[in-house]
Order: structure tokens, then sequence, then C-alpha cells
């Protein structure tokens, strides 16, 4: 990058647009659609080992900025400001000190985490987001979680006890069996509050708003998937659902529309399931967002992985003029806990994956794409998910460039994932039994760059190196072929499986169709197989 040279920039668009609150026409200068969106969720610095931080340090402004600079390959840095609940900015509606210095210590809470001590010193995360974006010629945006659960961890304990834990708002612990979803306090889905109830609605609203007003960013996500439930299925309707959500989002327009950024209209997203059939649960309508509430983009998520599938495509056909993000994480596949929440075994997504998860996004109509939960693949939890790496931040530098990620090698993908209801309904995991075929379809979009024969890897759980396997794709059958770990090499040894849990096929490289391919598979000795994963790499 030339110095002095912003990285972004800016559009004047010269089109006609209904603002809210107004009667007339008015005209709007836009900003340029990013290509590539990096969200911070803040957490990391704390949570992660990184080459930048000394943990005695606790948190500081500069290991903020340190995340800001090392992801500068990214048009915008989206920051993830806390967990919707206590302002991490300096708030008058909510201050580090009325909620460390009055309401902690009234229950006993007389030691601020790192976050607090930040605070309760004069820290702004949002306003040091856009200063370091500021130098660095990168977009700030903000993500807001409308409904984080993180906080309800130790709900049960909590309540027990008769004491909130530090990371639960006044706010949530004084309504907290008023306006909670449901009974279960172990439960994320029923220990969030429920958006029926119109206090919580405008709580949340007015933390917003305050920080629409306050502080100078270029664009802001309201986040539908921290936490994905916000309404009680017996309280309320789809319809009264929608009637809600869509009237929230239309009053954050409002007040984001009070103030421009460098003199352009502030950019209004959502973060919401790639899956929609779970958008009626949510009250989430895209077409009502766009038209009635006036968002300008929309990321569409798989909450913690990375999938490929036909999302995009679905959504640009609700909303063809609205700008599409499909999100990318640091993982593809999740094992079972070894020991709680958040100590699962995770594949890592390889830099070739992420740029052929990009490049079928493009394909399909993708504006560009999102990156969530990027920073962990450094050290956290416990030392069973390793060995650690850095993340794979040249990916930000390419991703973005269509023709890059139509040049690299593809490495095609289905995962079982892990059990949640955001992810709907999934081809895998599966159970195959003996004489009762299978049929995958995997989305590819191959171009001239990728020359050569690949080869299709099926994944289990379990040794399935007796069992007799046939297996075709778009028709064909195809030869058994010997085990690669990495079909393309890549720094990440960490959970690949062992050669006896997969089954591998060489592929005739002009088998593979761009669109739909069928791939069958059909157990014809041994016991049943069970699959939880499969790709199609072509080098």
């Amino acid at each position: 990058m030339i110095e002095g040279i912003l990285r972004f920039s800016f559009r004047f668009v010269p089109l006609f647009i209904l603002l809210p609150g107004l009667g007339s026409l008015t005209w709007s200068e836009e900003i340029a659609p990013p290509r590539v969106i990096y969200s911070n969720d803040t957490t990391n610095i704390t949570s992660c080992v990184s080459p930048w931080r000394n943990k005695k340090d606790g948190f500081l402004d500069e290991h903020l900025r340190h995340t800001i600079r090392e992801a500068a390959g990214a048009d915008v840095h989206m920051l993830q400001p806390g967990l919707g609940w206590i302002p991490w900015w300096a708030s008058e509606i909510y201050s580090p000190e009325e909620h460390y210095g009055v309401f902690m210590k009234k229950h006993g809470l007389e030691k601020p985490n790192a976050y607090g001590r930040y605070l309760l010193k004069g820290g702004d995360l949002v306003q040091t987001l856009a200063e370091e974006c500021e130098q660095q010629g990168i977009l700030p945006f903000v993500s807001y979680r409308l409904n984080d659960g993180h906080h309800t961890r130790k709900l049960a304990d909590s309540l027990a006890k008769g004491r909130p834990d530090q990371t639960m708002s006044r706010h949530y612990w004084e309504n907290v069996d008023k306006y909670r979803i449901g009974e279960d306090t172990k439960e994320w889905d029923q220990a969030v509050f429920d958006w029926s109830f119109p206090e919580v609605v405008d709580h949340k609203a007015q933390l917003i708003e305050e920080l629409c007003d306050t502080h100078d960013f270029a664009g802001l996500e309201l986040d539908f998937l921290r936490h994905w439930s916000r309404f009680s299925p017996s309280r309320t309707s789809p319809l009264e659902r929608a009637r809600i959500t869509t009237a929230f989002v239309k009053r954050i327009r409002k007040a984001l529309d009070r103030k421009t950024y460098k003199g352009k209209r502030r950019w209004l997203g959502v973060r919401v399931p790639a899956k929609m059939e779970i958008h009626p649960d949510q009250g989430v309508d895209l077409v009502q967002l766009v038209h009635e509430s006036g968002i300008d983009f929309v990321n569409l998520s798989y909450t913690y992985f990375t999938m490929q599938t036909d999302a995009v495509e679905r959504a640009k056909k609700r909303i063809p003029d609205t700008p599409i993000y499909l999100e990318m994480t640091h993982t593809t596949l999740t094992g079972k806990a070894m020991s709680g929440s958040g100590t699962q075994p995770y594949l890592r997504t390889t830099p070739e994956q992420f740029y052929t998860t990009a490049h079928l996004a493009y394909e399909q109509g993708a504006a560009g794409v999102s990156f969530f939960n990027f920073a962990y693949y450094r050290e956290h939890g416990i030392p069973e998910l390793g060995p650690f790496h850095e993340p794979p931040f040249e990916v930000l530098e390419n991703v973005g460039d269509r023709e890059f990620v139509a040049r690299q090698p593809q490495w095609y993908f289905l995962s079982a994932g892990r059990n949640d209801p955001v992810l709907g309904e999934k081809p895998l995991p599966a159970v195959i039994k003996r004489n009762e075929p299978k049929t995958f379809t995997i989305l590819a979009a191959p171009t001239e760059y990728q020359k050569n024969d690949g080869i299709l890897r099926f994944r289990s759980s379990e040794n399935i190196s007796d069992r007799e396997i046939q297996v075709q794709i778009n028709g064909q059958i195809l030869e058994k072929t010997s085990f690669e770990a990495q079909p393309v090499a890549h720094p990440y040894d960490v959970w690949l499986g062992d050669e006896e849990e997969f089954a591998c096929f060489s592929v005739p490289r002009d088998l593979i169709r761009k669109g739909e391919n069928e791939i069958g598979f059909l157990v014809t000795g041994g016991i049943r197989v069970k699959l939880m994963y499969l790709d199609l790499v072509l080098p």
C-alpha cells in the first residue's frame, strides 16, 4: 500500500433514496460495498495467546490496535464491543462506574475483570476502533449482539447463590425471571430474553442509539445469531415476530442516519442464519428489512462454521439488489467435547477452503465475504485442542480478488458441523447401511486452472478399513486410491483423522461440472458406515 493512500474507497452514487422519517426523496452519497469484512469478537485478545500480548497486562488499547493492524488485509474491521448487555464504550445509559462500582459491589464482586479495569480507566473500544482504522485506511464497523447468551453459562449457579456473574448486566439480573424465554437456566435458548416484551426491545434499542449518536463509525451490523433465539414460540406468531423485528431495525436505521461517516451515509446490515428456514422463528423477514427498515447488506452465517451451500443464491432471489456476504470461520467440523463447553476438537479451515468457499459465493452473486472467529487458530482453551498456529492472515489480502480465488486449488466439502438448530437439516452426519445407496450433492465451480485429477475422501468417526465401498460421481464409478492426510499442503496438522477412518477415491478432472455434482455411496461389504465429513479436492 502506498503510504498515505487509503485502501478503501467511497463512491458517489447519484440515486434517489427514501430516507427513513422523510416524506420526500433526497440525494445520498454512499460507501462502495467492501469486498472483505473482518469481524473481531474482542474477547480473543484475552482468551488467545498472541505474539504481541503479555497475559499480565490484562487488556490495553494497544491490544485492540494490534488486532486491527494484523487484519489490515480486510476492507472493513467490524468490532463486537462486548456481549451487547454492558456497554464497552463511554456510556451514560449504563456506565462502567454504575456496573462495576455500584452494581457489582452491591453483590460482593470487588475485582473487575480485564475489560472492566480498562473501562473504569476511561477506555472506549469503539473510539479506539475508529482511530486505528483511520490510520490503517480501513472502514470501521460495529457488530452489535442483540441477545447474546454467553453470560448465561453460569446462570443456574448465580441464581442458586443469589449473586450475578460479572458478565451479567443489572438489566439482565434484575429482570431475569420476568423476561427470560424459558425455565431451563442451563439452555441459552431459554436463558436469554424474550423480545415480545417491549421493555426488552426498548432497552437494547436505547444502547444502540446511544452508540450511534456518540461515536463515528462507517457501518453497523445487527447480530441475530448471538444468540439466535429471541422469542418464545408460545407467546408470538411468526407475523408478530417479524413486525417487532422490522420495527426495531427501522428504529436503528433512523438513529444511524442522524450522523454520517465522513459525509457518507452509514451502512446498516444484519448477520442472520444462512439457513433461512429458521428466519420465521427469529422474526427475520429479509424483504421487509430491506424495503421497510432500510438495511444495506446481509451477512449470511453458519454461526460457528465455514460451509459451502447455495445460501447466497437463495438470498439473492429474495433481495436481488442488496449486497450479500457469506461468513467464513476458523473451522469446518468439530468433534465431541473433551471436558465441557469450548473443548471440542476442531478441523481448521485451510486457505484453499477459504478461497474455494469465496469462489462459490462469488459465482452465486455475493458482494464479498466476511470472517468470524478468525483468531482462534491461536492457542486457547485446553492444550489438547492443539497444536496451535497463527491465523492465515494472508487470506485476507487475497480472498477479495475473484480471479485469484478462481486460480487456486479447489477444496470442496460437506460437513456434519455440529448439532445446532441454526444449521438446519444437513446431509451429514449419515449412517449408511449395507446395500442401501446414499446420494450426496456437492457444489463445485471448477475453472480452467484446475487441470489435474482430484481426490474424493470420506471420513468416519471409526475404523472403516474393513468395509467394501463403491462410489460414483455423476454416474461414473470411481477407483479407490491411497489416503492423503493433506490433499493440498497446509500447516494445520490437527485432528486430521487416521488413515483407517477414511475411504479415498480418485476423481478424473473432466467428471466435475459447474453446479451440483451427484455422489453415490454404496456399502457392499461389512457393516454400516458412519460418515461425518467428505471432501473433493481438485489441485
